[in-house]
């Protein structure tokens, strides 16, 4: 009979002692990280191998039945988003690289390939210079960055094996770069004048920090449960918030190692560190975190949204579309916080919370903002909402606030402990429209 052992390192797995159940493929999650890395190793992409892609998915459309055309349209718009986005890196590329003594056709299959190679990493270097900056805006604009880098330094890229660390390393340091230029901190909220904040003491105040749409994040079909939950956990807000206390390079060393899953050696090579210093950061970075964490997430425990916190969303989105302010204050804990980045409002508790949303949803007040309709969508991992307002003596619905929503999960999980509203530029990001 075959050695139960771990498929990547070889390690005996542990003993299950008499369990039930699918027992573990992997020694520990670094590994499991790791087998998902190779599964995801490119196959070849290539432009012409695209457009060949999309010539084929084109040719299956036929009008009826309706699950199948749409089915092949989903397939067929993202294949043309992804050659959309292998021309734009091949387009930038090209006139970053200037006169060129290179024929033009030769030049331009170089950009090409290099850009369909890039493409694949897309999604994980943009959530990796996510992690790094808190910022969705940030991140897009560090990917264009790293691509630019990668190109320009290509004379050393060592081999399509090596492709995925080379371009982590590039991302790494034009994050690192962005860190050093803003030298920014998260600092504690402030009292405004003639606003009840409430008895708690102020949260974090972190300016920059933005949602990160589900939508985009990389999941490979077929992926195991557990390593999309563990995607989706070092995405949560509580986590990304706490990260933004690090320093520059302990961060670094947390994402890289903790985060994506790499080796002390990885994470060394990446960030052109020992591997002791490596883990000397991370010796310091991990109690940091903590003593930025909720006491209930001090473990970074995997908190998959459940059915009864998608009830409570349901009710919450209700409420708000009936203006029923007592009904909203019912899914609320006693000691729930919001706070609005990157504006100066924060509220601690219940009956502050209340007292902040009473005006603008009471038809009677002189600060009534309007009637409201809502959009449910997924952000970092987490239940989250679209809030749309039509003002009073007009027809349209805007785009308003999105709000974040916690849960409790050391109680009984069906109250609301914390909100983060954005401002709504975002919304296209989550596939929301900014008017209804």
């Amino acid at each position: 009979m075959a050695t139960d052992v771990c498929p990547v390192c070889g390690k005996p797995l542990a003993a299950r002692a008499g369990r039930t159940g699918r027992g573990s493929v992997y020694c520990s999650a670094a590994c499991r990280q790791k087998a998902y890395r190779e599964r995801r190793q490119p196959e070849g992409l290539t432009v012409q191998g695209l457009i060949d892609d999309i010539g084929r998915q084109a040719g299956r459309l036929v009008p009826q039945p309706a699950d199948a055309l749409y089915s092949t349209v989903a397939e067929l718009s993202a294949s043309v988003a992804q050659l959309r986005r292998v021309a734009r890196t091949a387009r930038d590329t090209t006139q970053d690289s200037g006169d060129s003594v290179t024929p033009a056709p030769v030049t331009q299959l170089a950009e090409t390939d290099f850009a369909a190679l890039t493409e694949q990493y897309r999604r994980e270097i943009q959530v990796h210079c996510y992690r790094m900056t808190g910022s969705y805006d940030e991140a897009e604009d560090l990917v264009q960055e790293t691509f630019l880098r990668a190109w320009r330094a290509r004379g050393g890229f060592q081999g399509r094996a090596s492709a995925r660390t080379w371009l982590y390393r590039i991302a790494t340091n034009a994050c690192l770069d962005l860190l050093r230029r803003t030298a920014r901190r998260p600092q504690r909220y402030e009292p405004v004048p003639g606003m009840n904040h409430g008895a708690g003491e102020p949260p974090a105040r972190i300016t920059w920090l933005q949602p990160y749409p589900d939508d985009e994040l990389p999941v490979e079909e077929g992926e195991l449960p557990e390593a999309s939950a563990v995607s989706r956990e070092t995405l949560e807000l509580v986590l990304l918030a706490a990260i933004q206390h690090l320093p520059a390079r302990q961060r670094a060393a947390f994402i890289l190692r903790d985060a994506l899953g790499l080796t002390a050696a990885e994470t060394a090579e990446v960030l052109e560190m020992s591997v002791a210093s490596v883990n000397s950061a991370l010796q310091r970075a991990r109690p940091t975190l903590r003593a930025h964490l909720p006491r209930e997430r001090a473990d970074w425990r995997p908190v998959a949204p459940t059915g009864e916190q998608q009830a409570v969303l349901e009710r919450y989105m209700a409420a708000v579309e009936r203006l029923d302010l007592d009904a909203m204050a019912a899914l609320l804990a006693d000691d729930v916080v919001l706070t609005m980045p990157p504006n100066p409002f924060w509220f601690t508790g219940r009956d502050a919370l209340v007292d902040f949303v009473r005006v603008s949803l009471d038809p009677a007040s002189p600060a009534f903002l309007g009637h409201w309709r809502s959009l449910p969508t997924r952000a970092n991992g987490q239940l989250a909402v679209g809030n749309y307002v039509r003002r009073p003596g007009t027809g349209v619905y805007r785009a308003q606030v999105m709000d974040v929503l916690r849960f409790d999960t050391a109680g009984p999980g069906d109250r609301i402990v914390e909100i983060t509203s954005f401002e709504p530029h975002l919304f296209p990001a989550f596939g929301l429209p900014l008017r209804l």
